[in-house]
């Protein structure tokens, strides 16, 4: 079996506005610029960049390339830039890109749509490199057309050069936080230890030649293994969208990774409704970018394509295929179902989960379910269902069913996918909240916030319910009358007190209950360390049950104390907590096991 080195196949990744779009146009228009060295191809969701038009590129820019030494044909590069086409570029075990751009805006930094990016990128485990995007946009920065960076840095001024310097510096420690020891790529000894960081403009073209040739280094030197493809294995490869084409019905955009497609394979899909299999009726590839200017025939057929590619596929049945399903061809009838099999296990990985109390997960796709459901799982929350589509009145059932029992994970999380109002308000109806969101990042955060600001109202609550700890004592001189009911002047030594609070003496025997509490003439509903007020009880007798400056405390309820003691100890005062531990001490002067 004859095998060959395919293109690595390099995503661009980052935060809405970062300029991935810009980079990867100013790439191609840069390749285009030097065509006659060796073009562009076009494929379907991809380009391809020929290794001669590259290297065309950078040789003028950088000076004499050892070309030989160079063994990968060219870089191929995902057209829809992005992290919810990375996470459809899915595969068991990582991802089908090799590599990948994460663009930042160095006057930003990073966002949160950066922070999902890295995140989708280490649970992928996809080598990357960062280009630090927009210099031209520092102040006084003075651009040199398509300049390699060292060309362009030495002819700013030195303010400037000291601000990107200190640009870089910001990036590597938010880089940090990610555990990645990053630093500018030109200082850089092992690329396999530290994450290159590679200042560029988009607008400009400058420190493109860079970045090129860091990715091409980076594919020659550390993943021939994983490039080397054979010429007449079966193919494999992701959907990376499902399209309806006018005249020809229900199509895939796909990224074939491995071996070969042809026309006449069949081929095994994941769909709504579980893994199928349908055979390849066509192939289309559009024109060469300098002949796509004639939109009378937008694409060409072609009888088989290798990897690594893009490629329109023509087929029966594609309008239930899920974007981000794998694609293998099943070479003989005999391994049908195992393949389907093989792919039904795949997608069940994430898909499927056993939390009976956790939330609803509904996605787009396949891709940004399995992102979903790692970074819920690494987030610590538990997931009852996930699926592809729009929410269902069954996740609604599914998510009352976790209210009876959690209130709190009783709700639908919707990532990228529409929510029929008449839904809503009926999912709202029955208490159960619908997070709606576009980036997964934040639709997470949003969730978890309401959480903690769910749960804090509901502490609180509970807190509030609970009987505090007080200490106070009866003032001398201040006995307004001796019984039926007694009223007397108390100072609150500690915590608080309240009408209906039980008080005890110092040996754990409950001497009455407040009936009111009045300052200055006024009754108020509480009083707390430091006043002094008048309270009245109906039970004791003033100089037989009380005396006059003796030190009287509430007498909690067993769970109360318990309570407070180990679930809201924090929320109290610091006066509290003294009172609590000496009603307790009290307590267990006579119980050793009360509140345990």
């Amino acid at each position: 079996m004859s095998t060959r080195l395919r293109q690595p196949i390099v995503v661009v990744l980052g935060h809405v506005d970062h300029g991935k779009t810009s980079l990867l146009d100013k790439m191609r228009g840069t390749i285009v610029a030097v065509r006659e060295a060796g073009g562009i191809t076009q494929h379907i969701g991809a380009s391809l960049f020929p290794l001669d038009a590259v290297i065309e590129t950078c040789k003028a820019l950088l000076g004499e390339v050892k070309i030989e030494k160079l063994k990968i044909p060219g870089l191929m590069f995902i057209d829809t830039p992005g992290h919810a086409a990375f996470a459809n570029l899915r595969k068991r075990g990582g991802s089908i890109a090799d590599l990948a751009i994460l663009v930042i805006d160095i006057i930003n930094g990073i966002q949160e749509q950066t922070r999902e990016c890295i995140q989708l990128l280490k649970s992928r485990r996809t080598p990357f490199v960062v280009a630090a995007n927009k210099i031209d946009l520092i102040q006084g920065w003075r651009p040199v057309e398509l300049a390699p960076f060292s060309k362009t840095f030495e002819s700013q001024s030195k303010l400037v050069q000291e601000e990107l310097e200190k640009k870089i510096y910001e990036l590597v420690g938010e880089l940090s936080f990610f555990g990645f020891k990053a630093d500018l790529y030109t200082k850089i000894r092992d690329f396999t230890k530290t994450l290159a960081i590679i200042p560029v403009s988009a607008k400009t073209g400058e420190g493109i030649p860079d970045l090129l040739l860091i990715l091409l280094g980076l594919a020659q030197s550390f993943m021939q293994d994983r490039l080397l493809t054979s010429s007449s294995s079966p193919a494999e490869g992701v959907v990376l969208e499902v399209l309806e084409e006018v005249g020809i019905g229900h199509t895939v955009n796909a990224i074939i990774s491995d071996g070969v497609l042809r026309v006449g394979d069949r081929i095994a899909l994941m769909g709504v409704d579980g893994p199928f299999s349908t055979r390849v009726k066509a192939l289309l590839m559009p024109k060469p970018l300098d002949e796509m200017r004639d939109p009378r025939d937008k694409f060409r057929r072609v009888e088989e394509v290798e990897a690594a590619v893009g490629v329109k596929i023509v087929a029966e049945g594609l309008d239930k295929c899920l974007a981000g399903s794998p694609i293998y061809v099943i070479p003989t009838p005999s391994v049908e179902n195992e393949i389907l099999e093989k792919i039904k296990n795949e997608i069940e990985e994430f898909m499927i989960t056993t939390d009976k109390i956790g939330v609803v997960v509904k996605t787009d796709t396949l891709g940004s379910l399995e992102a979903a459901t790692l970074y819920l799982r690494e987030k610590g929350i538990p997931i009852r269902r996930a699926d592809i589509g729009e929410v269902s009145k069954r996740d609604i059932v599914e998510a009352e069913a976790v209210r009876m029992k959690d209130e709190l994970k009783g709700a639908v999380l919707a990532f990228n996918v529409k929510v029929d109002p008449d839904l809503e308000i009926e999912a709202n109806n029955r208490g159960i909240r619908i997070f709606k969101d576009s980036v997964l990042f934040r639709l997470v955060n949003t969730y978890l916030e309401w959480v903690e600001k769910e749960t804090t109202t509901r502490k609180l609550r509970t807190f509030e319910s609970l009987m505090k700890p007080g200490k106070i004592k009866i003032m001398e001189g201040y006995v307004f009358r001796r019984s039926e009911p007694a009223i007397v002047g108390v100072e609150i030594l500690a915590g608080t007190i309240r009408p209906k609070y039980p008080l005890m003496n110092s040996k754990g025997k409950v001497v009455g209950t407040i009936s009111q509490i009045q300052d200055r003439g006024q009754s108020i509903h509480e009083a707390t360390t430091g006043a002094r007020v008048a309270i009245s009880m109906r039970e004791p007798i003033i100089g037989r049950h009380i005396k006059e400056g003796e030190i009287l405390y509430t007498a909690l309820p067993e769970q109360d104390a318990r309570l407070l003691q180990k679930e809201y100890y924090d929320m109290l005062d610091e006066e509290s907590r003294k009172a609590l531990q000496e009603i307790i001490e009290i307590k267990r002067s006579i119980n050793p096991l009360w509140a345990r």
